[in-house]
């Protein structure tokens, strides 16, 4: 699940926040999930606009899935999020 904000002030950089809850698995396991979203998330920054809050809650299955299978997800929900940003702003 993954959600995308665009805050009201501009002027710092695009930022991603994580979400892992203990239902993923316990600490290590936790961690580990947390360092390979940060890793998938750290080239598509350029992706976010300035001001943007990209926000990842990873589900218990992103600890055992593969990297690629992670990446690809990713994509997707990054892909919707900014398509809902989009939305929101013609409308308003």
């Amino acid at each position: 699940m993954a959600h995308c904000l665009r805050g009201t002030d501009d002027t710092h950089a695009p930022r991603v926040g994580f979400i892992v809850s203990k239902a993923v698995g316990n600490a290590v396991v936790r961690n580990r999930t947390k360092r390979r979203l940060r890793e998938i998330m750290r080239p598509r920054l350029g992706e976010l606009r300035a001001g943007e809050l990209f926000v990842l809650r990873a589900l218990p299955h992103a600890a055992d899935a593969e990297f690629s299978v992670l990446e690809a997800e990713v994509d997707q929900l990054l892909a919707k999020a900014q398509k809902k940003l989009e939305h929101r702003g013609r409308r308003a």
